[in-house]
């Protein structure tokens, strides 16, 4: 009878070891899709989730004249990133007034998108293999290049005059720190949080010139003429609008939006607002 009982206390333990692992197991499972960003049904309710909140959250930069700039006194953002941003809210909730800008860096912003504090990223940011592995881009809403920014009268002139121990000022995370590694390796590089800091550096005299994609450094040589643009753009920078990875019907939304706006020539408006005449193309 005691052998009988102890048999029984056994399968009795076997039966809720089973039920309590699987529980664990579907536990960790759901944690673990939250942490990658959630799951696939999670993802795709992503616009579904903006137009219940009835707001936007938009990243861009303020750091950045022309695409993201922060007048500190109006307080207002202000560039052509904004204005994407705007048209996007205006398609997608019916009024450009519906969004939130928060400040991303090149250092910040995918983190940001991915841990749920914005919804997508409009701030010059551009397409590459690599980030395709941490976020879905939209189409193409805008084509740079990098180049070169040096004060006036610099013996800089191109990416060819740069050499051995020439002082290269750039903003972490972005793609110019790579770009302009491989075309100069022995040169320095010196790393900056923010456009605006390695701009800063650069008129104090810490560096030789400051590499970005050249819309960016046309914005700096409009606040400081004394500083110019040399030199034919050196790589391409498509720039895209990064979404979080699976959520399809936020990314088709916003493409049909871009569309839209090449379409009815609103796209046409802002790019001469802020750059000048739109190419051919664009």
């Amino acid at each position: 009878m005691k052998k009988r009982n102890w048999m029984t206390l056994g399968i009795v333990l076997t039966f809720l070891s089973t039920v309590l692992l699987t529980a664990c197991g579907s536990n960790e499972g759901g944690e673990n899709s939250a942490a990658n960003g959630g799951s696939p049904s999670e993802a795709e309710s992503t616009l579904g989730d903006i137009k219940s909140r009835g707001k936007l959250v938009v990243g861009v930069k303020y750091d950045t004249k022309l695409f993201g700039l922060k007048d500190p006194a109006s307080g207002n953002v202000e560039g052509f990133d904004v204005d994407i941003a705007k048209a996007l809210a205006k398609e997608i909730l019916g009024d450009e007034t519906k969004i939130e800008l928060k400040e991303v860096t090149s250092k910040t912003r995918i983190p940001m998108l991915n841990n749920n504090d914005i919804d997508m990223i409009v701030a010059t940011m551009t397409i590459t293999e690599e980030r395709r592995k941490e976020v879905d881009f939209s189409d193409v809403y805008f084509k740079a290049g990098q180049s070169l920014l040096v004060k006036k009268g610099s013996p800089i002139k191109s990416i060819d005059d740069i050499k051995k121990g020439t002082k290269i000022l750039a903003v972490k995370g972005s793609t110019s720190v790579d770009n302009i590694k491989a075309k100069v390796p022995d040169a320095t590089i010196l790393e900056f949080d923010n456009y605006q800091d390695a701009f800063s550096a650069l008129k104090a005299g810490q560096g030789d010139t400051l590499t970005t994609d050249n819309a960016i450094l046309y914005g700096m040589a409009v606040q400081d003429p004394n500083y110019e643009v040399v030199g034919e753009p050196f790589t391409d920078e498509p720039y895209g609008i990064a979404i979080k990875k699976g959520a399809t019907d936020l990314l088709n939304s916003v493409n049909e939006a871009l569309n839209k706006l090449h379409d009815n020539g609103e796209y046409d408006k802002l790019y001469e607002k802020w750059i000048g005449k739109a190419p051919s193309g664009e």
